[in-house]
């Protein structure tokens, strides 16, 4: 597909990246010339201009183009871009849109546009913290089917019943479902099979029913209790669409703030949130304001650096569940080295929202893509399909299907019912089918097979 980017941010650096590397044809719009120069590696045409233009959006090929997706920094902008593009190209437009107020109002917004997408990063990011948090002993947590399927990582603890033992052991412990589909070591991950062993320290992921999350925690030897008490770093946009559910889930937050304005606004907007005005990088204010007591701590200031830092000295000093947000992914392989517990990337929900939305338009007679999550560094996919009709998949037991190597069928969700799946499961149609692969590319059902 032809795709236009407006804005060439760090979003939109990630969108461009992405959707280049799956075959479509991208353009990027930005005003600034430094920032089109970091698209020089990639396969991409750029163009210096204004995206709400509409000749600088003619000269992109508005007219030809499929998708044109508006991430700037202004929610204005980009609504203005998508308009002009609906009516000069009748594409179909994506507009980033941060602000509370507007976002308040999509629906109106999207219905009077003709938005076919409306994206709120920060909203995405505070969305799957939350998840982390009610969820406290997992470090990745990805929902499948309406919530009733989890995939969720963890780290091996030392001294679990799983560390040294086979996978096929670990199946055959117990009758309640579960599915090991990647294991992580050293930054490599593999879609492993029954001889694989797994160790102390491996990444971990599960895909299982989720009333048995608490199960599975205990199989593994993790013990975790509720989080009621949360220490967040940063009062921007995620901290304040993160505060204001969890004190509806009537969890106690702190926010620590270095501008006495952003401080006021909070404090009106949350009464009842514990707004403190300060810098969170002063080691006695943290300890004065509970960090040692702390169930949960989430830095979420505008600078990686100062993120990791806290993050650090969090774990130093308290047992908190630590939650980190990155923007910057360049060195992940480091990242993922050091004890900062879950990181959460705005940008890279984006681009898995994007890019489910692009994968979706791709018209299949069998299925239809209902999700797409990018994981371990994006070594991994896990995509969910509902079958729609009989095709190659169907009604024959997954060991006489051909299916490529680097696929597993993850889980087959079936009149509610979820079923981790073995070699004499079929897919039928009305299934929800999870698939996990090393592959690209995969748009269809079909396309797991040779």
């Amino acid at each position: 597909m032809n795709i236009i980017i407006v804005g060439c941010g760090k979003v939109g650096f990630t969108l461009a990246e992405t959707l280049s590397s799956e075959g479509h044809d991208i353009s990027v719009v930005d005003n600034k010339e430094d920032a089109l120069s970091r698209l020089s590696a990639l396969d991409v045409i750029t163009i210096k201009g204004n995206g709400s233009s509409y000749r600088v959006l003619l000269d992109a090929g508005v007219k030809d183009c499929d998708i044109l997706i508006a991430v700037t920094n202004r929610d204005e902008i980009n609504l203005l871009c998508c308009l002009i593009a609906k009516k000069a190209g009748n594409c179909r437009t994506i507009a980033r849109v941060r602000n509370p107020e507007y976002y308040g109002e999509i629906d109106f917004i999207k219905d009077e546009l003709g938005l076919s997408l409306a994206i709120n990063p920060e909203l995405a990011a505070a969305s799957a913290i939350y998840h982390l948090i009610r969820c406290p002993s997992a470090i990745d947590l990805n929902s499948f089917a309406k919530g009733r399927v989890q995939m969720l990582s963890l780290v091996l603890p030392e001294h679990s019943p799983w560390d040294g033992r086979s996978l096929i052991d670990i199946s055959a412990e117990r009758s309640t479902p579960l599915l090991i589909p990647i294991v992580e070591s050293h930054q490599k991950a593999v879609i492993p099979d029954g001889r694989t062993v797994l160790r102390a320290g491996d990444r971990v992921s599960i895909i299982v029913p989720n009333e048995l999350l608490g199960d599975t925690f205990q199989r593994v030897g993790i013990c975790s209790k509720p989080i009621k008490d949360v220490m967040i770093m940063g009062g921007g946009t995620v901290a304040y669409y993160l505060a204001r559910r969890l004190i509806q889930s009537h969890i106690h937050v702190t926010i620590i703030e270095l501008d006495k304005q952003r401080c006021e606004e909070l404090s009106d907007l949350l009464p009842r949130a514990n707004v403190i005005y300060g810098n969170a990088s002063n080691e006695q204010l943290l300890l004065e304001e509970g960090l040692e007591r702390t169930d949960a701590f989430v830095s979420l200031t505008n600078f990686d650096e100062e993120n990791i830092m806290l993050a650090l000295y969090a774990n130093k000093m308290s047992h908190a569940k630590l939650i980190t947000k990155i923007n910057k992914t360049n060195f992940n392989c480091v990242i993922d080295e050091i004890p900062v517990g879950s990181v959460v990337s705005p940008k890279h929900l984006t681009a898995e929202t994007i890019l489910h939305y692009a994968r979706a338009l791709r018209p299949s007679p069998d299925s239809d893509m209902e999700a797409v999550h990018m994981l371990a560094d994006n070594q991994v996919e896990a995509l969910a399909f509902r079958i729609k009709d009989q095709s190659s998949v169907t009604n024959q037991t997954l060991n006489d299907m051909h299916i490529k190597k680097g696929v597993l069928v993850g889980a087959i969700i079936r009149e509610g019912k979820v079923i981790v799946p073995s070699g004499q499961d079929c897919i039928l149609p009305g299934d929800f089918v999870i698939i996990v692969t090393t592959l690209k590319r995969i748009n269809s059902i079909r396309d797991i097979l040779e």
